[in-house]
Parts: C-alpha cells; structure tokens; sequence
C-alpha cells in the first residue's frame, strides 16, 4: 500500500498560505479532500491537491498559483486586457504561467499566429497537464510554442519581435523579483514592435501599494503609457490581484479596449472579462489612486 502524501503547509485536513512578508498578520486556507502531488523541483516546492470546493489547486512554494473554480477571472484579464489594448497582435510571448492558463485565452484571438511560452520549471507544465487540463489544454494548440528556460535570455535572443508579452508572475520574493525591476521592462521593451503592449502581474492595492507604486514608477521610466487595473479573486491575498499594463505607443489608452467582440461572441469565449469590465477594472479607489499618480 502506496504512503499517503503529507506536506508542512496542511494539518487537520485545511491547506494553509501564511506569509510574514507578503501578507502579515493574515492567512488563506483551504480545505484539503486529497493531496494529489508534491515534488521539489529544481526550482522549487510544487505541491498540488484537490480541495474540497475549489477542484485542483497548484501550489509553489507555499502560496496558491492557481485553483480550478476562480483562476479564469486572473487568466482572462491578465491576458485580453493586453490583447485588446493591440489593434492586430500575430507574435504573443508568455513569460512564466506554465500552467498554461494564459496561453488558453491568448489562442481564442483568431489573428494571433504564434503563441510562445517560456517557463523556467518544466515540472509545472509536466503537472500542469495532468493536473489542470482545462488550464493547459493549450498546449496542444498548433500555434503554441513552448520554450523552456530563462525568461531574461529568451527576451535577449528576440529583439523586436513580440506585439504582446504577457508575465505571468509569482510574488516578487526570491527568483521573481527581478521581474519586478526596471531592467526587466526594458528587456521587455526591447523585445516588444513599435507599438508592442505588456501586461504583468502587479500584486494588490490592498497589501503591496509600496510594491505596485515603485512597479509603476519602473515602467513609466521605460513606457510612455502605464495603467495600473485589477480583478476580483477569492484563492489571491486580499481576494484581489493588480495588473501593470503598458504600451510603447503613445497615442493608445489601454483603458478602453481597441478591439471589442459583440456580447454572444464574449459570452462564448469568456467567463469574467468582456468590453465593460476591461474599462472598469482601471477604476480604483480613491485612496489607491491618489497613491499611484506619479
């Protein structure tokens, strides 16, 4: 008889996401029906169970990535925010989001001829596949590319390339912190056409405003438009997760959507974004606001 799997995050049945740094003083947890794997990679502690109300959940290194009931609402406004924000984006690169959650909803644009995603840790596309198969169904997409390894050489090796390059990030703790500096967005300017868009993950209002004004303050030192949106979801810290958006046009409000789809046509293909939501989400409040006008 086969051992039953164990982690240091769950006792007593609930998973629990305790971070002194990150979110002091506050924890999420979630009740565990079953530990389905737990593997350290080369990179990292990947720990993935099903719970009981929120289907499979990905974990790296202690904190929720990703769980099958909410991850549509991070995946489709991290993604179409950037994508709408492009009159016509055919070359789309993913760094990070090896989940594959991002490359689903970068494929469903129809002029989109090359989707490439460049993660560093295979074990999380090699579990995301068997794990997470609505996430990572992508993969099998004939417009997909995948590229294992760095993200910073990857952007060296395709100057001028990419119409959109969407980071799909973890916390700016350990090997994603660089992700969140300066030399980061100018390699990914570089990397980007003349009117190229990003999108990245930029943590939430309610915990990391420090974090997200010093994001902001990078970016607009490389990009001459920079909007800082956000989306509801109950598995992230504070039940809510930012976006950096940013476009190397100048003339583009990425706060309305250059490219829009009827109301069926969206209905069809999203489950939380659509047309109104993309100039909502960079709505903020009052407070948060004031703290982001540099």
């Amino acid at each position: 008889m086969s051992q039953e799997l164990t982690h240091p995050t769950i006792k007593d049945g609930w998973f629990r996401e305790i971070s002194d740094t990150m979110w002091p003083g506050e924890a999420m947890t979630l009740k565990v029906d079953k530990i389905l794997h737990h593997e350290k990679s080369k990179y990292q502690d990947v720990l993935i169970f099903k719970s009981t109300d929120y289907g499979n959940v990905l974990v790296l290194d202690n904190v929720i990535q990703a769980t099958e009931r909410d991850e549509f609402s991070y995946q489709e406004m991290i993604t179409h925010l950037a994508m709408n924000s492009h009159p016509n984006p055919k070359k789309v690169l993913v760094i990070g989001g090896g989940d594959g959650g991002v490359l689903r909803e970068v494929v469903k644009h129809e002029g989109v001829e090359e989707a490439w995603l460049c993660d560093i840790d295979e074990a999380v596309i090699r579990l995301s596949k068997q794990y997470l198969p609505d996430m990572s169904k992508s993969y099998s997409h004939p417009k997909v590319r995948t590229h294992i390894g760095d993200g910073f050489q990857f952007l060296r090796d395709y100057q001028n390339t990419f119409d959109v390059i969407i980071t799909d990030s973890s916390d700016p703790e350990g090997p994603a912190e660089t992700l969140f500096q300066k030399p980061y967005f100018e390699l990914l300017n570089s990397a980007l056409t003349s009117n190229g868009v990003i999108t990245t993950q930029a943590e939430s209002i309610w915990l990391h405003l420090p974090i997200i004004k010093d994001l902001k303050k990078a970016c607009s030192e490389v990009f001459p438009v920079v909007e800082y949106s956000y989306t509801t979801i109950p598995t992230y810290p504070s039940g809510q997760i930012g976006f950096m958006v940013c476009s190397k046009d100048k003339s583009v409000d990425v706060k309305k959507p250059l490219r829009t789809l009827s109301d069926d046509e969206e209905a069809k293909l999203y489950r939380y974004y659509n047309k109104r939501i993309h100039e909502a989400s960079f709505v903020l409040p009052t407070w948060a606001a004031k703290e982001l006008e540099l």
